[in-house]
């Protein structure tokens, strides 16, 4: 019993002494796994040029090296399913390089790229280095190839490309017009009915200009004209004699331009009446046929009551509704495209206006929104909006009425006309937006379609997108200026904008866009002034009606060498 005891205590004492070690020894935890470092990009570049990484990087390379250097060496597994490079949501394949023990990754297209694509260049968080650390920041570049400044077209001399412009222009009106009516259809892409009693004023003159200038006869031109006019007298919806702005190409019926514009229209008539008494002066033959086109001719112009047009104020209305009346109450003032609708309005034999409706409507007695007089990027104008508005301002009104010389208590017409095309030129070649793809070459704004809609461009209206019309339609006025925006337009975007009917209504550089319609109101000025330009055969002829010269000198107080 004794011995059994000390053999207890013993074990008692040595568990104890155990138990005491233990707890008075500290034991050191497992020393924590080191954190990666962030990997980050010191540099990147788009051949040798830092990229924005906000906006668009435009005119690269097609065979571009994409530089990207990092804080330390990548994990090469990690590159291909972060690295993309898109055009639109398509992957375009690319090849990877290394250097600077792979701190340094380039980037290549595995083919040359296409000229003026967009594309989107990405490198995704899941990029890691050697040592696993994450990319902190993902890259994202989007960049644009370059322009392919080839020729597209064999070189001809100037005359035989105005030549050709002037003819292909004109078959959106010859082999694009009305089956039925003859008309021109308002665009290209949109209903075939609905054509355009404005419009078909400039195809009217455009078909003057082209049986002068042998792509159709004078018999295949005068068979076009017996049709437009027949319909216009015999079928065609009208209202106090004005024509609405549009209408159905075979029933002649109002389509209507929106809820309360289903009836006349005194500015879109204005501009039809322009080419229908262009076209009286040059059907001048003795010969039953042209005799009896003039006189249906002048029985649609004798028709227009536009005196009533006043509603009993001394100003002009645009619009009058059956349904609605005056509703849409849309006075008719400048300085805009409007000054042919009050020139005629004062020319007609019967119910005509007097000076003081043009006075006190049109130009405000030379008020404000009418006298401008203020300098504009070293280009002084006499009328109008800042920097001139839109640039159709100077055509459509001046498809008919010459503007050299012609002066009145307001203005130099001729000053007006250049001074508002030369500050359009400028602005553009300034640029002050930096939209690209504007120069020297590439200019002109005005009202046009644009990506998902339509606008009326100008200076104070910049989107970034150019209308052929606007550069080609001022060739009186810049003729150093247009020829090179034509030869741009024609040799170097002519595989994107050259087509059947001539050059599409517009582009964007800039959002790399172009449209695939044409207008009647954009296609007819662009033929109309290039042979205005050339030959002043459309100005000659309209401003030979005695009517007119009568309502510009006499009624209004016009001054110009053929008044």
């Amino acid at each position: 019993m004794k011995k059994t005891n000390s053999s207890w205590l013993l074990l008692l004492l040595c568990t104890a002494i155990v138990v005491f070690a233990r707890c008075g020894k500290k034991e050191n935890p497992p020393a924590p796994e080191p954190i990666p470092a962030t990997l980050y990009t010191n540099t990147i570049k788009l051949d040798n040029t830092v990229p924005l990484t906000s906006g668009i990087n435009y005119d690269v390379r097609r065979f571009l090296v994409i530089r990207l250097s990092f804080n330390n060496a990548l994990d090469r597994t990690t590159v291909a399913s972060a690295v993309s490079l898109l055009q639109n949501s398509a992957p375009v394949p690319i090849n990877f390089d290394y250097e600077n023990n792979d701190s340094t990754l380039l980037v290549t297209p595995a083919s040359q790229l296409p000229f003026l694509t967009r594309y989107t260049f990405s490198v995704s968080g899941s990029l890691q280095s050697k040592q696993k650390g994450f990319l902190g920041s993902p890259v994202n570049i989007q960049f644009v190839t370059q322009i392919d400044s080839t020729n597209k077209f064999p070189i001809i001399s100037d005359n035989a490309l105005l030549d050709k412009v002037q003819e292909q222009t004109f078959k959106y009106f010859w082999d694009y017009g009305h089956p039925v009516s003859g008309l021109a259809r308002e665009r290209s892409n949109s209903g075939p009915e609905t054509v355009t009693s404005g419009g078909s004023g400039f195809g009217i003159m455009g078909l003057v200009a082209a049986v002068d200038r042998n792509f159709i006869n004078r018999i295949q031109g005068l068979g076009r004209m017996q049709t437009i006019v027949s319909f216009l007298k015999n079928t065609a919806q009208k209202f106090h004699g004005a024509f609405p702005h549009w209408l159905n190409g075979t029933t002649g019926v109002v389509i209507p331009f929106s809820q309360k514009d289903n009836g006349a229209d005194l500015v879109e008539t204005s501009y039809l009446m322009m080419g229908l008494l262009t076209a009286r002066q040059y059907f001048n033959g003795a010969d039953a046929a042209e005799t009896t086109l003039r006189a249906d001719i002048n029985t649609l112009w004798n028709g227009v009551e536009w005196s009533w047009f006043r509603n009993g104020q001394n100003v002009l209305f645009w619009h009058w509704s059956p349904n609605y009346l005056w509703e849409m109450n849309m006075p008719i003032r400048g300085w805009n495209e409007c000054l042919v609708t009050y020139v005629l309005a004062a020319s007609a034999t019967a119910n005509n206006i007097p000076a003081t409706v043009y006075n006190n409507g049109w130009t405000n007695n030379g008020g404000a929104g009418f006298v401008n007089g203020v300098n504009y990027l070293g280009y002084n104008l006499p009328l109008g909006p800042s920097h001139g508005g839109p640039l159709f301002f100077s055509h459509y009104s001046f498809m008919g009425i010459n503007p050299n010389g012609l002066t009145d208590a307001f203005a130099n017409y001729t000053t007006q006309t250049k001074n508002h095309s030369l500050i359009n030129y400028t602005y553009c070649v300034n640029n002050p937006l930096q939209r690209y793809g504007y120069s020297n070459s590439c200019w002109g704004l005005t009202a046009s379609d644009i990506p998902n809609g339509y606008t009326a461009s100008s200076p104070t209206n910049d989107v970034g997108v150019i209308a052929p019309t606007a550069a080609l339609s001022s060739f009186p006025y810049t003729p150093v200026e247009s020829m090179k925006a034509l030869k741009f337009f024609y040799y170097t975007l002519g595989d994107k904008l050259w087509g059947t009917y001539g050059f599409k209504d517009a582009f964007s550089l800039k959002d790399i866009w172009f449209a695939d319609s044409y207008l009647a109101i954009d296609q007819g000025p662009i033929m109309v002034m290039i042979e205005n330009y050339r030959s002043g055969l459309l100005w000659n002829l309209f401003t030979s009606c005695a009517e007119v010269k009568n309502g510009m000198k006499n009624v209004l107080g016009f001054s110009a060498p053929y008044l």
